[in-house]
């Protein structure tokens, strides 16, 4: 987090971090769609021809807030990691700095897997950057709801209870 008082601003930087194609780019485009045109920067997105994402994604949001002694503004930078394997390496850079963290799963059964492969990796890149995950902020988000031979709500919700991070359901 970072604080500039001249500018009466905080700003925080969001990391949405799971397996490949579990959803990260896709939730960062629909947050683009979402989010008011004058609260929303440009949505920067790297991929490659088959829409996987080479290096990561951001999109810059700005809330205003108006109080009686000034207004303030909260800047959140909103980064996707590239999910594949291979890119370990950039999932650490990217993560350097990030003050919470969107871990993406993915529902269907088949990935089960890949979203722990993926939570590992996390755990790891945090490690090498010096910090842990009960340091870190984060929500995990079960993405993909709508497909077939998906985690059924009573194992999302079982999972949701052992754990201190929210779960939520997309």
């Amino acid at each position: 987090m970072q604080l500039n008082f001249a500018a009466r601003e905080v700003a925080i930087k969001l990391v949405y971090y799971g397996p490949a194609l579990s959803g990260k780019t896709t939730n960062l485009k629909a947050l683009h769609e979402l989010v008011q045109e004058k609260s929303r920067g440009r949505l920067m997105t790297l991929e490659t021809k088959d829409d996987r994402t080479l290096f990561f994604d951001m999109l810059p949001l700005v809330f205003k807030a108006d109080s009686e002694s000034g207004s303030m503004s909260l800047r959140v930078k909103v980064f996707t990691v590239p999910g594949q394997v291979v890119h370990s390496s950039t999932r650490r850079l990217v993560l350097q700095g990030a003050d919470g963290i969107a871990f993406i799963a993915d529902s269907q059964v088949s990935e089960t897997e890949n979203n722990a492969a993926s939570f590992l990796d996390l755990r790891a890149n945090l490690k090498e950057l010096g910090r842990s995950l009960s340091q870190t902020p984060m929500v995990i988000q079960f993405n993909k709801r709508d497909l077939a031979n998906v985690r059924s709500d009573a194992e999302l919700d079982d999972l949701a209870r052992r754990g201190k991070e929210p779960v939520y359901k997309a």
